[in-house]
């Protein structure tokens, strides 16, 4: 039988290790684009063409009192590159995605309410991959 585990989860901006997720999918890591795409010609005959976009979009879900706030606001308006990268091992599962380069693409919408809300930050990478 498996078991998962989110605390054998880690994202690292920078180096530094984040932390304060919220609760629920708090991390999704996906290729903005397709491998390839395919046309048929007049004839019938399948063409494939490789698409050759390396970007990726990571995106995090943190609490509203998430110690790791106030550093990606700061890295966002830094407006510099970064290290971004998605690890989740438990020993038996490994899965890694991200990259060398990638900036925040958008900062959190701020909602307030009588408990803590979620913030979402969207990385936009610019040399996306998985393992």
């Amino acid at each position: 039988m498996s078991t998962y585990n989110a605390a054998y989860a880690t994202v690292s901006v920078d180096s530094r290790f984040i932390t304060g997720f919220d609760e629920g999918s708090f991390i999704s890591a996906e290729k903005d684009e397709e491998f390839f795409s395919t046309k048929v010609s007049a004839q019938g005959e399948p063409i494939i063409s490789e698409i050759n976009n390396p970007l990726g979009t990571i995106t995090i879900t943190l609490s509203q009192t998430s110690p790791s706030y106030r550093f990606l606001m700061d890295k966002a308006k830094s407006k510099e590159e970064f290290p971004i990268w998605v690890n989740y091992n438990d020993g038996t599962q490994k899965e890694k995605a991200g990259g060398t380069r990638a900036r925040v693409k958008k900062t959190p919408s701020k909602e307030i309410g009588d408990e803590a809300s979620s913030r979402e930050f969207e990385f936009q990478v610019f040399d996306y991959t998985e393992e």
